[in-house]
């Protein structure tokens, strides 16, 4: 069953989840990590991987997804390179049939038709095929990893659309998830004063849209 915070996050943008958490002033917006397609959505607790260079001899690239549950989303940190993929055909594959909520990776994939074809999400650096195999290791299974420049922690939430990835830290979770609700329902409002006649001055000021995000105003 799903958490019910999870189906709260998962009506609400990234755009709006990261002003909630520029107002707390907690980073979570994960620069650099773009969807393989547009129209994707994905939110989830994260199961972490971090990779690094293959010592000698070389480790594995990791059978992790046995250990992934419905509902994750799979984050993996190759340290932003984008020489070799850690992710692609088997995985995206074996992901989608075990109802595994997206992939996230500081790097790059491969075999994107797949995901493609079955709309598997995937936020990535880009997209590369050459194998990973050989060239990095897993290092830790279930750790601290960093993402765009945002660290991320086992359960913390992920959260991912059209504009990205944000991630959520599990200690402030309902604390983001208050604050991101009541931008968007004022959000919504300017809108509707704009549509009804106001000026986007008047409304943007009427509901206070320009404190919407800053730290420490009400």
């Amino acid at each position: 069953m799903t958490e019910p915070i999870i189906t709260r996050f998962a009506k609400l943008g990234t755009a709006t989840v990261s002003d909630a958490l520029d107002k707390l002033g907690r980073p979570g917006s994960m620069l650099g990590m773009a969807p393989l397609a547009d129209n994707q959505h994905m939110i989830g607790r994260a199961f972490t991987v971090r990779y690094v260079s293959a010592q000698t001899p070389a480790g594995t690239v990791g059978d992790f997804i046995d250990q992934v549950e419905p509902g994750q989303v799979v984050v993996l940190d190759n340290d932003g390179r984008v020489d070799c993929t850690v992710w692609g055909d088997i995985l995206t594959a074996v992901a989608s049939h075990r109802g595994i909520s997206g992939t996230v990776i500081e790097g790059v994939c491969r075999d994107t038709y797949r995901a493609l074809s079955i709309n598997y999400p995937i936020f990535s650096r880009g997209r590369f095929m050459r194998t990973g195999k050989d060239r990095v290791e897993v290092a830790e299974e279930q750790g601290p990893v960093t993402i765009g420049g945002v660290t991320v922690r086992p359960g913390d939430i992920l959260l991912g659309d059209s504009d990205g990835v944000v991630a959520i830290p599990r200690d402030c979770e309902e604390e983001v998830l208050e604050i991101a609700e009541s931008i968007g329902e004022r959000e919504e409002s300017i809108l509707a004063a704009a549509l009804a006649g106001a000026t986007i001055a008047e409304a943007r000021a009427r509901f206070g849209y320009h404190n919407l995000q800053r730290k420490g105003a009400s």
